[in-house]
């Protein structure tokens, strides 16, 4: 339960998960209640948090499967039951769970007459299946079946495309468009109280199972702070700027934040800045660099300090430009590199 102290009321604001089931392991649900909330506060509130929920989330799926000697999509394979499409939906629906990003190799190895399911799936400790009894496939002959699978971790509805339609099939691999949304739904409903001068927010979340719909609570709040940390940021500075003074207003600004926010104490020796409370956000990198680092699980200056310049350079779409502006902001604001290996 967090409570913080609303404008005009002498009553804390207070959350909490009023009510909490588990329908099956892929489906989830949880309600909260968030009050007193001024006039007005609830659906804005509820609006972007639902947004959130819904579009800002990351999940694992797998978005390519390559089976040998299939010539399309709508092929038959001699002993299984299901055409290569029914496999690929089948697939598609798989709940997985990741804490790494970039691309996962897995395989499915089975031996006739046998169900084909989720628990079949082979990976690395990393990966976990969140229901092994999913269905894949039904081999009704004494056959070998292998499927080579990728799978990622993202958020958003990703359609897998090709430069060329007919590529990606001639080898036996199939493009499989990915539902990168662990909350399969979310509502919200206000109710107001005290002569309508309050008001209760009431949050519904449905997950898949990948996470609970507390998790996915938890997890919308920080995207939200993230996006609207950028507006601490003072404006672009003047060329010329003093690098030590812009250094200083930008640890001071979200130094600030961050006790208002947390009641964060600095640290009684002043030289000492804790650099897990700075976050790549404000290092006005370019988005394509600043969505790479996110991607990696870099969230602040100490995540990105721990790393060399050979492990950025690993990174899934990471480029050596990428490396360039972050080599040159942290020269500019904090008179600092990163080593090369």
């Amino acid at each position: 339960m967090v409570r913080k102290e609303v404008t005009g009321s002498t009553r804390p604001i207070q959350w909490k998960c009023v009510e909490s089931r588990v329908y099956s392991k892929r489906l989830y649900y949880g309600r909260f209640i968030l009050s007193p909330l001024r006039k007005g506060q609830a659906d804005t509130i509820g609006i972007a948090m639902r947004r959130a929920l819904l579009g800002e989330i990351e999940s694992t799926c797998i978005t390519r499967a390559k089976l040998e000697k299939v010539p399309h999509e709508y092929s038959t394979i001699v002993g299984v039951e299901e055409s290569v499409h029914e496999i690929l939906l089948n697939l598609k629906e798989i709940v997985l769970k990741s804490n790494l990003y970039g691309i996962i190799n897995a395989s499915i190895c089975a031996r006739g007459p046998k169900y084909v399911t989720a628990q079949d799936i082979i990976s690395a400790a990393s990966l976990e299946v969140v229901d092994p009894t999913q269905h894949i496939a039904t081999l009704t002959e004494p056959i070998d079946f292998f499927i080579e699978l990728q799978i990622k971790k993202s958020c958003g509805y990703r359609i897998e495309s090709t430069n060329n339609s007919q590529d990606g099939t001639q080898d036996g691999t199939f493009h499989i468009d990915a539902v990168f949304m662990p909350v399969r739904n979310a509502n919200y409903s206000t109710h107001s109280y005290g002569n309508e001068k309050e008001e209760i927010l009431f949050l519904e979340i449905w997950t898949n199972g990948s996470l609970t719909p507390k998790e996915a609570l938890l997890e919308a709040s920080r995207n939200l702070i993230d996006l609207f940390l950028l507006f601490l940021h003072p404006e672009q500075e003047k060329k010329g700027t003093n690098s030590e003074e812009t250094k200083n207003k930008i640890t001071i600004a979200f130094l600030t934040f961050q006790k208002n926010l947390t009641n964060f104490n600095l640290k009684k020796n002043k030289n000492t800045i804790p650099w897990d409370c700075i976050f790549i956000d404000q290092l006005e990198l370019p988005s394509r660099t600043y969505n790479c680092l996110k991607r990696s699980n870099i969230h602040t200056l100490s995540d990105l300090l721990s790393n060399s310049q050979q492990d950025l350079m690993k990174m899934e779409y990471f480029r050596k430009e990428d490396l360039k502006h972050i080599l040159d902001t942290l020269q500019k604001h904090f008179s600092m590199d990163l080593p090369k290996k």
